[in-house]
């Protein structure tokens, strides 16, 4: 499903060239639950932006299902994106003047998909928990609740792939706890291939493969 061959990422800096990621070659198959992990600095952010195409490599390639998305225009990412891609921010990223279910619904709306969105919507809160809580503004929801909200939009579409930027990251143990065992469900159920960046050894513990960058490379799996 994933396919990384000879990745490369460096920014410049006005004293020197800082390489973020210097050759990285990996295969994920589909369905597979992958964390990876590494010190502040290695890559780990980086390295999941290119898989989802909202970054540009310096070079190297990165094929999605087989299509190698580095050749893609913006459009046409956008359009594989919203069609493959589910994506989980550390930060949530909720539009703050949508209801809960306004921010599930939004990616089906802007897919142009059909009515009955709004039943799918209320659905995936229910899975989450949130049924009783989708009318309601992020600014009304616990961090928690903001997260399982961000989960429920990942999933909108069905993706085939999900990526998830630190999900746990900014919530409680209970919280954090109860978005991984979502994530674990969600996978097994949909058949998602899920890339999951964190720092928690607990959280990568739940993974089938665990990746550790180091300085920009594959050091151990």
């Amino acid at each position: 499903m994933i396919q990384v061959r000879a990745l490369t990422k460096s920014l410049d800096t006005r004293t020197r060239r800082v390489d973020i990621l210097r050759g990285i070659d990996l295969d994920i198959p589909s369905g597979q639950f992958a964390a990876i992990m590494g010190p502040s600095g290695s890559g780990k952010t980086t390295l999941l932006g290119l898989l989802a195409g909202l970054d540009s490599p310096i070079s190297g390639r990165v094929l999605l299902d087989g299509e190698d998305i580095t050749k893609l225009s913006e459009d046409r990412m956008a359009v594989l994106r919203g069609r493959k891609i589910g994506f989980v921010y550390q930060s949530y990223h909720l539009i703050p003047t949508l209801t809960a279910e306004e921010n599930v619904l939004l990616p089906m709306e802007l897919a142009g998909e059909e009515p009955g969105d709004a039943a799918r919507a209320r659905d995936l809160l229910g899975r989450v928990g949130l049924e009783d809580r989708r009318g309601h503004y992020p600014v009304e929801l616990s961090g928690g609740e903001q997260q399982r909200v961000a989960l429920a939009r990942a999933f909108a579409r069905r993706p085939s792939i999900l990526l998830a930027d630190e999900p746990t990251g900014n919530l409680d143990s209970v919280s954090g706890q109860m978005v991984l065992d979502l994530l674990l469900e969600l996978n097994r159920e949909h058949g998602a291939t899920l890339v999951l960046v964190t720092h928690e050894p607990s959280v990568a513990q739940c993974a089938g493969r665990r990746i550790l960058l180091r300085d920009g490379l594959i050091v151990t799996e």
